[in-house]
């Protein structure tokens, strides 16, 4: 038997006898793994067994099979991975720093599963051919998804997200290169000013820890009430409720979808509704709920920030038959305030590229849409647009017009603008 399965082995039965929870108690684990390699290593010298040509490695792999996820452990213990996704047994990737990598870890079709178990024991959530999708989250707070066959064509496809906190503040995000110090200022102000926003991007764009953040700026004096699919978002205030989803039981009965958390969150008292991301018919009750004077945040999967509204007033049509545009686009026109828009380009950096104003207005069924920054070749600088509701920055204790007023990079970038004009001559 090779040294890793009898050191396995061996483990696995000392902590049934002593009665030990992997999960609960790790540290005991790790003195048992320790104890058990030490005493192989012992019995390698007599030559009853082979000896081992990495103690810390073997026991660093017996501990991840025992109190860990296994091969994966590796890359969930790495700071720079911050996804992993299995297509199949044999074809394992990472991303780290925004790229796509292909590992050298292989595993068997068994030893998918019993991982996909083994990760949903403390969620409480199941897998089966009735129900073949999964959302869950990882006790380290990442994010899994997974898909079974026959959804996928034979393999068990699993995604792990991980949420890597780089950023608590929107002054993180600066330092990161995410945003300029001046939309920092803004966007602080914007929230305690009790502005609804609204932060669009696609996948892995950064949405969750650029909505993160800007929530870390909610006054502490307010009540939150927080609303996700699976928890993820974490920031430090001190009233904050919390609620995910919840999947049906084996009667069919019991499930909690994201429009009833919204719906929930109105009756506890809340000065701001937060969720997570919406993506289907919750998006008219968020909508109703922002347009009843509850401040908001949420993100939406989106390819710019004009994308985002338009999105915003389709998904509340798939709330009910009678559900209009010629009601949701004034609703969406009254509510919504900012949108962000967030983007990862070809390095993998994540960045701010626009935000823009909804001043309210609309014409034949279209939502006016401002920027207030955009980018430029490569920088992010003050355009036209100013946000709506000055009255509340100014209860707030802000200057509007000293925030958005041109910085030192919109200065330049338009002196330079102006400079090639001129070279180009008349048109």
């Amino acid at each position: 038997m090779p040294a890793l399965e009898l050191i396995d082995a061996q483990v696995r039965d000392t902590v049934r006898r002593r009665g030990l929870d992997p999960a609960a108690d790790p540290d005991a684990v790790r003195r048992v793994v320790d104890e058990t390699v030490k005493a192989y290593d012992e019995r390698s010298l007599t030559g009853a067994v082979p000896a081992l040509s990495d103690i810390a490695g073997m026991t660093r792999d017996v501990f991840d099979a025992v109190a860990g996820f296994g091969p994966l452990q590796r890359y969930l213990d790495d700071d720079t991975v911050e996804e992993i996704w299995i297509n199949e047994p044999g074809r394992i990737f990472i991303a780290r720093h925004g790229r796509t990598e292909l590992t050298t870890t292989l595993l068997s079709p068994q030893a998918v599963r019993d991982l996909v178990e083994r990760m949903l024991k403390p969620s409480g959530r199941r897998l089966d051919l009735s129900t073949p999708f999964v959302d869950a989250l990882l006790p380290d707070g990442s994010r899994l998804h997974v898909v079974i066959p026959d959804i996928t064509r034979e393999h068990w496809a699993l995604n792990i997200r991980k949420f890597i906190v780089r950023a608590n503040h929107l002054d993180d995000l600066v330092d990161l290169g995410a945003m300029t110090q001046q939309v920092s200022e803004f966007l602080e102000a914007a929230v305690i000013a009790g502005l609804n926003i609204v932060v669009a991007g696609g996948t892995q764009a950064g949405k969750t820890t650029l909505l993160n953040c800007l929530a870390a700026a909610i006054p502490a004096r307010e009540r939150v009430i927080v609303c996700e699919e699976v928890f993820e978002l974490s920031f430090p205030l001190p009233d904050v409720v919390a609620m995910q989803t919840r999947q049906a039981s084996l009667e069919g009965t019991g499930e909690i979808r994201l429009r009833r958390l919204v719906k929930e969150a109105l009756r506890m008292r809340p000065d701001r509704i937060i969720v997570g991301e919406v993506r289907q018919e919750e998006c008219l009750d968020l909508l109703l709920a922002l347009n009843s004077g509850v401040p908001g945040l949420a993100t939406v999967h989106a390819n710019s920030a004009r994308d985002a509204v338009t999105k915003l007033c389709m998904l509340p049509l798939l709330a009910a038959e009678n559900v209009t545009s010629a009601f949701i686009v004034p609703t969406v026109a009254a509510s919504l305030d900012i949108v962000v828009f967030i983007r990862r380009d070809a390095s993998g950096t994540r960045r701010i590229s626009d935000v823009s104003a909804v001043p309210g207005r609309c014409e034949d069924g279209v939502i006016e849409v401002e920027s207030i920054f955009r980018t430029e070749a490569d920088a992010l600088v003050r355009a036209d647009g100013y946000p709506p509701h000055a009255d509340r920055f100014a209860r707030s204790g802000y200057d509007l017009a000293s925030l958005l007023a041109p910085d030192e990079t919109t200065v330049s970038r338009r002196a330079q603008l102006a400079e090639q004009r001129d070279r180009r001559g008349p048109a």
